[in-house]
């Protein structure tokens, strides 16, 4: 004699329903360290050079900046705000006193280029941007 009591067949499918439950939390954390780990392929101090391109800004100064988990701060003076996609993408802005300045570019590897613009001690310059990790 079969039982096909409600109760009984949702019972037998529990095993399976608790064996997708444990395949998938595998495959959720599988994938949280690599894209932990592709944002932390950037962590580390920059030294980033510097050149103007436009206006009477001094040029070839460096600065270093810090990247940790895809933010970028200040490894220096200055306030430093930024971020680092997982595709080395950089976004960041930079004030010192009344002078403040913005750039993108990219990271690869260790490696970095980009632009920048800002008003540096009253004065409208933009140029360009070099880094290399430490």
């Amino acid at each position: 004699m079969t039982d096909f009591s409600p109760g009984l067949r949702t019972a037998r499918w529990l095993p399976v329903f608790a064996a997708l439950a444990v395949i998938a939390a595998a495959v959720t954390a599988e994938a949280a360290p690599r894209g932990a780990k592709a944002i932390r392929a950037y962590d580390g101090t920059w030294n980033v050079v510097f050149a103007t391109t436009r206006g009477s800004c001094s040029s070839g100064y460096s600065v270093p900046f810090t990247v940790i988990g895809g933010r970028v701060s200040s490894a220096g003076g200055g306030r430093v705000s930024g971020s680092v996609s997982r595709a080395g993408v950089v976004a960041v802005r930079v004030s010192v006193g009344a002078s403040r300045a913005s750039g993108g570019g990219r990271l690869v590897g260790s490696y970095g280029a980009g632009s920048w613009r800002g008003i540096i001690t009253g004065d409208y310059c933009s140029g360009t941007w070099q880094a290399t990790r430490s």
